[in-house]
């Protein structure tokens, strides 16, 4: 049965208790009543204490279980039937906090895709988004969601992806730009290539993490349950002393009644989901509580370089050539012409900026690529070779950083470099983890140790890793010390996914970077913004602060109103009325955990 059911049968009972007692004066069938439902719910609480016991945690349920038996007992069924009110009531009120809290999780699942316009024989069929498949096209209309990650074969419009990258502003698209599925198209209708599998494309990869996000149970509850063991022990304390001194078991119920573990059992998973929520409207998919209490403990940071601690694109940062005879111009024609049919990164990088430069592309025949070498062809009767130094007749100790060299008839005639920009947020990224006492930063890249230092010395990094094959970067965070532990690893591709599935909490820039690395990450950065690695960390040390500090408001007051219980001065039902108060302020506090902090 559902909390809103149960609270439902238990207003239900609450409302003929009421008139057995007050309109046909039946003290009797209204005692009889409130026992039975008192009894049904112990009994079902006692056996989901055996079952919490039985997989190796701690239950906080006996302490509620001890006050309605006890208050039954002494015939006080009022106050049991405030008791078990108070708890239903409490259930049903974590479901609608919780809910409240998830709103900004579920956004991205109220707008998922799941139909495609496929063309079929210059018609259009509404066709299931798991049906299609790479090469299909289909139709997206105006105001429409792109249904699946594709290319666009025709057609220009302005594209929405707020909702997966958190930019604000249209982005203007035209034939052979990606789009992503979940964007949302403007006022004009394309024609896309299906590039991925539905299950491949960018915004179903989203909604998986959402759902695994949701599913996972928060793990400060256990923490909470933790709590619930020295708390039950000094309640059953406090309860047993005064029976014993008062000789009157009225007493122990008294006790019990302002006992009961509301706050431990609401407060912690209503901060954890609020923490969970406020991430996502940041920018931010954590996937469990679990991920929270790790990232607020946070001592180690890793960066990966390229594509995190840089933007990735690689860029002609440098054309040079070998004699003067030949102009810088010429030798990117060369290139140009050469790498305009490439799919390699540096290939791109040379079409776009010959492309930038309206340089004429030249005739190219018998173009062949040499696998890890590079591509040969003849132009104007010349033979020319781009790609490995090796390849291109030219001397490899002479070279930096990433370039590609060029021959003519086998005589080398020139070089041209590339460099991978820094991210213009990385220093103040790096500047922001120190300020919130990270004791370790450090960089783990395969890219070459000149290439690392330049970057790390840029950001003010001094452990710098380089070189390291997957495997290797494992070894390094494998070797590091409990006293640098919880250590986050924060990278975008897919060579990271080993190393972000091993750390204690993975971060993976999911806006723009593979999608094996958002799997095996505990957290998901949706937007292209690597400011928000900081920010989970500070955002889920606020929840903890709030979620501890709820949990223990709850317990002082608790114990207070058990001192005072003790006593004889505070009835049975009263003591329960004001236990509902304990629980309104727990829940209340533990819901600030859901506003962004001045």
């Amino acid at each position: 049965m559902k909390n809103w059911q149960k609270l439902t049968a238990t207003i239900v009972i609450a409302i003929m208790a009421l008139l057995l007692e007050f309109g046909f004066h039946n003290p009797f069938l209204t005692q009889l009543l409130v026992t039975v439902a008192g009894a049904i719910l112990a009994l079902s609480m006692f056996i989901e204490m055996v079952k919490t016991l039985r997989s190796g945690k701690y239950g906080v349920d006996l302490l509620a279980i001890i006050a309605i038996i006890s208050t039954l007992i002494i015939g006080h069924y009022w106050a049991s039937l405030i008791i078990i009110l108070m708890l239903v009531g409490g259930e049903s009120l974590e479901d609608y906090a919780a809910n409240r809290a998830s709103r900004e999780l579920h956004k991205l699942l109220e707008n998922s895709p799941t139909i495609a316009h496929k063309q079929v024989n210059d018609e259009y069929e509404d066709t299931p988004i798991e049906e299609m498949v790479v090469g299909d096209i289909v139709l997206v209309k105006p105001s429409e969601l792109v249904p699946i990650d594709g290319e666009i074969l025709e057609g220009n419009s302005w594209f929405d992806e707020s909702s997966l990258t958190g930019e604000s502003q249209p982005v203007t698209k035209e034939k052979g730009d990606a789009v992503l599925s979940g964007s949302i198209n403007g006022e004009t209708a394309v024609l896309v290539k299906v590039t991925k599998k539905a299950s491949d494309s960018q915004y179903q990869k989203i909604i998986q993490l959402v759902k695994e996000s949701e599913a996972t149970p928060a793990e400060f509850v256990r923490l909470a349950d933790r709590y619930a063991v020295p708390f039950t022990i000094i309640a059953l304390v406090i309860a047993s002393g005064a029976w014993i001194v008062s000789k009157d078991m009225t007493r122990f119920a008294e006790v019990l009644v302002v006992a009961s573990p509301c706050p431990l059992i609401l407060a912690a998973p209503i901060a954890f989901v609020g923490g969970m929520s406020r991430s996502s409207r940041h920018g931010l998919l954590v996937k469990n509580g679990t991920t929270i209490e790790k990232l607020s403990l946070a001592k180690t940071v890793a960066f990966d370089k390229t594509g995190t601690l840089t933007t990735g694109v690689l860029q002609v940062k440098r054309i040079q050539p070998e004699t003067m005879t030949r102009s810088e111009d010429e030798l990117l024609q060369i290139a140009y012409s050469l790498e305009i049919g490439s799919n390699h990164i540096l290939a791109k990088s040379l079409v776009a900026l010959g492309e930038s430069k309206h340089i004429p592309r030249l005739a190219v025949s018998e173009l062949t690529e040499e696998t890890g070498l590079g591509l040969k062809g003849i132009i104007n009767g010349k033979t020319y070779r781009i790609g490995r130094a090796t390849f291109a007749n030219a001397k490899a100790e002479n070279m930096t950083g990433t370039a590609v060299s060029i021959s003519e008839d086998d005589v080398f005639i020139g070089n041209i470099l590339f460099e991978d920009k820094v991210r213009e947020e990385s220093k103040a990224v790096i500047e922001s983890l120190n300020r919130l006492d990270i004791s370790h930063i450090m960089m783990l890249t395969g890219d070459n140790i000149t290439t690392a230092k330049t970057v790390g010395q840029a950001l003010g990094l001094t452990e710098i890793h380089a070189e390291l094959m997957p495997s290797e970067k494992i070894g390094i965070l494998n070797n590091l010390p409990e006293t640098s532990r919880p250590m986050v690893m924060v990278g975008d591709g897919i060579n990271d996914a080993p190393a972000l599935a091993l750390s204690d909490v993975g971060i993976a820039l999911g806006a723009s970077g593979s999608t094996v690395a958002s799997e095996s990450a505990d957290v998901v950065v949706l937007r292209n913004n690597l400011a928000l690695v900081p920010e989970s960390i500070k955002i889920s040390r606020q929840t903890m602060k709030v979620a501890k500090e709820a949990v223990l408001i709850g317990i002082f007051i608790c114990i207070v109103l058990m001192i005072i219980a003790s006593t004889g001065v505070l009835p049975t039902i009263f003591g329960a009325l004001l236990q509902e108060v304990i629980d309104t302020v727990s829940i209340l506090y533990a819901l600030k955990a859901l506003k962004d902090k001045a």
